[in-house]
C-alpha cells in the first residue's frame, strides 16, 4: 500500500507539471464501473473486519474506491470545464487518505508482532483483580498478549501461602480471568510465600 501511495502521488506530480489530454467522458464511464465493483466488495469485506487481514484487505479496497470517486469526480471535472489538472490533485489527495489508513494497519500489526498488550484489556486492572483472589498474596511477571486477534493469552507469577492451595486458587484466577477480561489462554507458575516454586 506504501507503494501505491508512493505511485500515485509521483504520476500525479508528473501529471501537474505537463498535463495531458484526458477524454473525460470515458473516464467517467470506467471508473463509474469499478466504483460499483469496488463498493460490492467493501462491502463484502466489512461484514467481517475481526482481523488484521480482513481490515488491510478492506484498506487495499477502499484505496481503489476511493480512486474510483476521484476519477469519476475527475472525470465529470474535465469533461464539463476541461480543466486537466483536476485528476492529479485528486490523486494526490487520494494517496493521502489510503496513507492514513495504511499507516493505521501498520500501527495494528506492529503491537500485534511485538505482543503488546491488547486494546481492550487493561493491564494493570487484570492485575489488581488476579491480586484480589482469595488466597493469592502477590502477582509479578504478568505478560498479556494476543496469541491471535481476538485470543488473548496471559502468563505470570502468583505468590500463595502454600502450594497445596495452588490447585484451588488456579481454578478461581481462570474462572475470574475468563468472566472479567475474556482472557481463556492462562498459563500461571505459583509460589509459595519465601520464594519456593512448584
Amino acid at each position: 500500500m506504501l507503494g501505491l501511495v508512493g505511485w500515485i502521488a509521483y504520476e500525479a506530480v508528473q501529471r501537474l507539471l505537463h498535463p495531458e489530454p484526458v477524454q473525460g467522458g470515458i473516464v467517467l464511464v470506467v471508473a463509474a464501473l469499478g466504483a460499483s465493483i469496488n463498493l460490492l466488495v467493501a462491502w463484502i469485506l466489512s461484514r467481517n473486519n475481526d482481523s488484521i487481514n480482513t481490515r488491510a484487505a478492506l484498506v487495499n479496497v477502499m484505496g481503489d474506491l476511493l480512486g474510483s470517486v476521484a476519477a469519476i469526480a475527475a472525470g465529470a471535472i474535465i469533461y464539463f470545464t476541461g480543466w486537466l489538472r483536476a485528476d492529479p490533485i485528486l490523486s494526490m489527495f487520494v494517496s493521502l487518505l489510503i496513507l492514513r489508513a495504511t499507516l493505521g494497519i501498520l500501527r495494528e500489526s506492529y503491537h500485534f508482532l511485538m505482543e503488546g498488550v491488547p486494546h481492550a484489556i487493561d493491564y494493570v486492572q487484570v492485575g489488581a483483580d488476579m491480586a484480589g483472589v482469595d488466597g493469592v498474596l502477590a502477582v509479578h511477571d504478568l505478560h498479556v498478549w494476543d496469541m491471535s486477534p481476538g485470543h488473548p493469552a496471559l502468563i505470570g507469577h502468583v505468590e500463595i501461602r502454600g502450594l497445596e492451595q495452588w490447585p484451588a486458587v488456579l481454578d478461581n484466577l481462570r474462572a475470574m480471568l475468563r468472566a472479567r477480561h475474556g482472557i481463556d489462554h492462562v498459563t500461571l507458575q505459583p509460589e509459595a510465600a519465601g520464594g519456593k516454586s512448584l
